[in-house]
């Protein structure tokens, strides 16, 4: 579940979005503003340096980052990713220009934009997310390995060449003619790089307002003007003389894979940036969320707009850039407006700031791109590849791409991948031990047809009359798999054996216990916790296997769910809870919260109790469990809505229409007596009211269920702390109700006063789950 509340359907647009039929112009807010700013400030400096880095004239780093932010900030489908010049590409574009000349590479970038808009439109745009992760990171790892090598020489003073091997046979002789100014110029810019993030105190936090990168460049620039260093500085050719596209001569099958490298680095990077950035944008509270999730499609449609244009100008490839768009999200950006306007930024300090910009030393720019190069090896994603046994992926693309180039290791780490995963399919581990009596056939890995023969030698070590445990822990079973499992168990039972699965089924139905004592419901579980499973004639004992379906229950969870959900819930470990809904309802073991609203950890801050009851202030009489629980969600984890949601059937509710069912000594019997209002309520109007999806209550029992929801929501707006939220506009109220039987919930529609409950039907508007009344038969 996303971390970002569907709007309430009486306010189906953002607030920051303009009503129907009526759109302004071009409206920008104060935030997007800020946020431009921060980005250009950070976008200049390291345009420059990716030119630099991939022997491009310099202003076509300009270039891309203007046709970036304009072109692919105006079409693409991730408002909020600002794209440009991208290190990712560096690599793949300093060998075209190596192999092609620049004119030649400014029409194969031409070409890769067309062929991303074929992309685009034939909508494969999910299929990019299907490469593996570990081949997408040692891709990445391998190009900063290229990167920082090559910068490295020019940080010494020297001048790189073309391969990674050549540069790192040349290191020797180039650390043996040391320029001392190139040096120093470049070390204080990797001080201040590593320096100004950290600076601390309060004075600390306003400095590091300005990024890094900005400082570290203008620190080595003024500190080389005022020492008078003859350093090789940044040199911009007049705009008259800027090369435009050409096109691309060569060999046929040269050119199309250069197109199809260029294609697939400048696609891939975009549609993941574009991905990471809404899981970003989800966990930021605010407005923000309003944007919704991107359209990789049309994302991919506008960053092949965006490589046509910059390649027919003289411009760099473009891509959806990680740093830029990280700090265009953290700066509060609200729309697609703040890209743009960095990108008209960027135009005006290259027409204005020439002058300017030719003082910055080429070895400040050259150890600016090689700490983004080192950056690129991420330890973190050695340690998530490394943890899933991915190593090998990861190396081989890492490897592939600094020896031999970005197609042919990604290519080679994709082959590794599915040999990879081919070994993992076929390796199976099946194990037998004999415990107390009990046999257990433990499984380890997918079980296909290739593990088939071991299954049954393990399988036939079992005696007719015992009892086996078959414990399966894969995610995948075939067909010839089922079927060899399937007739084992049911030849063992045939023959007096008693056979019980375990872990993941897979859909086989286990031996049950003998026809007259089988279960006659299915229950949720693997659990017999009802009282149909035991014979009529003979009582069910109390509290039988209770406990060890307990532990059965929790030993499931550890196996089989615990290593999926381990990550998130290490999250929100560190991170701690930022739920955006309170959900209170009852305490029925029917209604299962995470079930019916399709939630999952750290979404719902939930409170239940008998009757999904608020009692109102002053009459908690010493319970204020959920007063507490109210004032902790709305003042301390700043919860935006509140639902309170009631149910069928409720025991509550029936005790209450009966003459005993509120006052006295007991504590449940005290309890009901903060539902004695909602029984009020419903004496006092008559009518036909509240409705379910335009039908009146079925019976009593219903409408005061449904009632007593509209009699909570006012207890809570009496509560302070929702008193305060609602004035300032900073929270909502919902109802809902949930008929077990139909398996279908109503939320509150209109008024309170109104009274309709509308049935949920599924269907999903722009993030909105609509409502549509229908008969509940």
């Amino acid at each position: 579940m996303s971390a970002c509340a569907p709007p309430h359907p009486q306010h189906p647009h953002p607030p920051h979005a303009p009503p129907p039929g009526r759109r302004p112009r071009f409206l920008v807010a104060g935030a997007d503003l800020s946020a431009s700013v921060a980005v250009f400030l950070i976008a200049l400096p390291l345009s420059l340096g990716i030119a630099l880095a991939t022997g491009a004239p310099l202003q076509a780093g300009l270039v891309a980052a203007a046709v970036g932010g304009l072109v692919a900030g105006r079409l693409g489908g991730c408002p909020l990713q600002v794209s440009g010049p991208a290190a990712g590409l560096t690599v793949v574009t300093a060998d075209l220009i190596h192999r092609y000349g620049w004119r030649a590479t400014c029409g194969i970038t031409v070409l890769a934009g067309l062929a991303q808009l074929g992309l685009g439109c034939l909508r494969v745009a999910r299929g990019a997310l299907a490469v593996s992760p570990a081949v997408v990171h040692g891709m990445l790892a391998g190009i900063g390995i290229t990167i920082a090598v090559a910068q490295l020489h020019i940080v010494l003073g020297g001048s790189p060449d073309s391969s990674v091997l050549a540069n790192l046979r040349a290191l020797p002789a180039q650390l043996a003619r040391l320029h001392p100014a190139a040096v120093s110029m470049s070390a204080l810019t990797l001080a201040l790089l590593l320096t100004w993030p950290r600076l601390p105190g309060r004075p600390g936090r306003l400095l590091r307002r300005v990024p890094a990168a900005l400082v570290a460049v203008a620190g080595a620039t003024a500190t080389a003007a005022l020492a008078g260093l003859a350093l090789p500085r940044v040199e911009l050719p007049s705009w008259r003389s800027h090369a435009l596209a050409g096109l691309p001569e060569g060999p046929a099958l040269g050119l199309a894979a250069a197109v199809l490298t260029t294609t697939l680095v400048c696609s891939v990077q975009s549609l993941l940036g574009a991905v990471a950035v809404d899981k970003l944008v989800a966990t930021r509270p605010g407005p923000a969320c309003l944007v919704g999730r991107s359209d990789l499609d049309r994302e991919l449609l506008g960053q092949g707009a965006a490589n046509i244009v910059s390649g027919a100008l003289g411009g760099l490839p473009v891509a959806g850039v990680a740093v830029r768009s990280t700090a265009n999200v953290n700066s509060g950006a609200l729309s697609r407006n703040s890209a743009m306007l960095h990108a008209v930024l960027v135009v005006v300090a290259a027409l204005l700031m020439a002058p300017i910009l030719e003082e910055i030393p080429l070895a400040s720019l050259a150890a600016l791109v090689m700490a983004v190069g080192i950056q690129m090896v991420s330890l973190h994603h050695i340690r998530t590849v490394t943890r899933h046994r991915e190593v090998p992926v990861y190396a081989a693309t890492a490897l592939g791409v600094v020896v031999l180039g970005v197609l042919e290791g990604v290519l080679l780490g994709v082959a590794v991948a599915v040999a990879l995963a081919l070994h993992r399919l076929a390796r199976t581990r099946i194990t037998h031990e004999e415990k107390g009596g009990v046999h257990h056939v433990r499984i380890r890995g997918q079980l296909t047809f290739l593990a088939v023969p071991r299954l049954s030698r393990a399988l036939h070590l079992v005696p007719q009359d015992a009892h086996v445990v078959v414990e399966l822990n894969g995610s995948f079973m075939d067909h010839a798999a089922y079927e060899s499992l399937q007739d084992w168990t049911c030849a063992h039972t045939a023959r007096g054996g008693t056979a019980e699965l375990s872990g993941r089924r897979g859909g086989i139905r286990t031996a049950g216990p003998p026809p007259s004592a089988r279960c006659r419901c299915r229950p949720w579980t693997p659990w017999r916790a009802h009282r149909s499973c035991f014979p009529e004639t003979a009582a069910a004992p109390a509290g039988r296997g209770a406990g060890r379906e307990l532990a059965r229950g929790i030993g499931s969870f550890q196996r089989n769910t615990a290593p999926l959900v381990r990550s998130e819930l290490a999250r929100l470990a560190r991170e701690g809870q930022r739920p955006a809904q309170l959900f209170l309802t009852c305490a029925d073991s029917r209604l299962v919260t995470s079930m019916i609203t399709a939630s999952g950890p750290g979404d719902l801050f939930v409170v239940r109790n008998v009757g999904n009851l608020v009692p109102a202030p002053g009459e908690e009489n010493g319970d204020d469990s959920v007063a507490a629980a109210v004032e902790y969600a709305v003042e301390v984890l700043g919860v935006r809505s509140i639902t309170v949601c009631g149910h069928s059937g409720c025991g509550a509710m029936q005790a209450l229409l009966t003459a005993s069912g509120a006052g006295g000594t007991t504590p449940l019997r005290r309890w009901l007596r903060h539902g004695l209002p909602s029984l009020a309520r419903m004496a006092e109007d008559r009518r036909a009211w509240p409705r379910l999806a335009g039908r009146p209550a079925a019976d009593a029992v219903e409408r005061l269920c449904l009632v007593n929801v509209l009699q909570q929501l006012e207890h809570l707006r009496a509560h302070g702390p929702v008193a305060r939220a609602l004035a300032r506009g900073e929270l909502e109220l919902h109802g809902m109700y949930f008929h077990v039987g139909e398996t279908q919930a109503y939320l509150l529609a209109g008024s309170e006063e109104d009274g309709l409950f509308e049935g949920v039907t599924g269907k999903v508007t722009e993030g909105v789950v609509t409502r549509e009344a229908h008969s509940p038969t």
